[in-house]
């Protein structure tokens, strides 16, 4: 019996070496491991040895399956490799095209934003998108009975109190300022805010703004117009023309928007610039003593200047977008160009 186990382990290591693909281990495990293979048939022998022989024999019979289950194993296992290698590489394959990622057209132009107003010594503001009445409606001089207090304009928030609503303008985050700091005052209000209105090529009912607010002594219009053109300017070109076109908001008194010849146009009129020729890109003014007040400013000792933009409306100038839909529209086609 011992004579038997050591021929077939000859064997078994003869036949190891001539085992070159995988349909060669298959045959291997076939003939030597399954359960009518040659080893098998040696453990089914065992009854016929000697009782005293029995733990000798069984114990190099369990050696020399231990032995081919270890020849098979590395077998398969070298060819398995050689399979996958085979599968992942195909080289009559074209070869893969990565895509990078890119930013945002809107969060693009708020970023120069903020580093034009930076540059200018303006801080950066932030604050919740939910504000109350009072920071939203009365801090800002809004009468009781202003049409933006009026469900068309404004989305109001389900809640135990009844004064709660998604911010129609980031002016909020000034009064928060004025009451948080003392003057100077010198920053700017990027974020989101949210107007009940239709849905066209030139308004959105979720949109982002940037704000700023100057409050010292002795601050002027003058000032002010000085800050926009100069903005203006590095944002635009120094070629483009601007206009100042007096304009009522309640928060400020004198109050003004800035226009900028249209960009599609030329100034010709089309649908985008409604056939003026101009596009509004920020009001602006100074800021009213009421407002002063309401964040706790004395107006007899301090003035100050506001201005907002609209960031999709200037985003559409800078990229040449005539339908402000297209930049929420998750069109690849067209994001990827900026």
């Amino acid at each position: 019996m011992l004579e038997n186990i050591k021929e077939l382990k000859k064997q078994i290591e003869n036949i190891a070496k001539t085992i070159d693909s995988e349909i060669k281990a298959e045959e291997f495990k076939l003939e030597y491991l399954v359960k009518k293979g040659k080893i098998q048939k040696l453990f089914d022998d065992l009854k016929s040895v000697v009782p005293a022989d029995k733990p000798i024999v069984g114990k190099v019979l369990n050696e020399l399956r231990k032995f081919a289950e270890q020849v098979y194993a590395d077998v398969s296992e070298k060819y398995k490799k050689s399979k996958s290698d085979i599968a992942l590489i195909d080289l009559t394959l074209p070869g893969r095209s990565t895509w990078t990622g890119t930013y945002h057209p809107v969060m693009q132009n708020i970023d120069e934003f903020v580093e034009i107003f930076k540059s200018m010594g303006f801080t950066v503001a932030e604050s919740a998108d939910i504000e109350d009445d009072f920071h939203n409606f009365d801090a800002l001089n809004f009468a009781k009975d202003h049409p933006a207090r009026d469900m068309q304009d404004t989305f109001f928030v389900e809640h135990e109190r009844n004064d709660l609503l998604l911010r129609t303008h980031t002016s909020p985050v000034q009064i928060r300022l004025m009451q948080s700091q003392t003057p100077p005052i010198r920053s700017i209000m990027p974020g989101r805010v949210y107007r009940n209105e239709a849905i066209s090529a030139r308004s959105l009912a979720e949109f982002h703004q940037i704000e700023g607010l100057y409050i010292d002594k002795n601050v002027t219009f003058a000032e002010l117009k000085a800050t926009m053109i100069s903005f203006a300017k590095r944002m635009y070109g120094t070629d483009s023309k601007f206009r100042f076109r007096p304009s009522y908001f309640p928060f400020t008194e004198p109050s003004a928007e800035v226009d900028i010849t249209c960009y599609l146009c030329g100034g010709s009129g089309c649908r985008v610039c409604k056939h003026s020729g101009w596009l509004e890109i920020a009001g602006c003014g100074m800021v009213h003593p009421n407002v002063l007040k309401a964040g706790g400013i004395e107006p007899d000792e301090y003035t100050g200047y506001a201005f907002g933009f609209g960031i999709e409306r200037v985003t559409m100038l800078t990229t040449g977008i005539d339908d402000i839909r297209l930049l929420y529209d998750n069109d690849i086609r067209v994001l990827q160009q900026f």
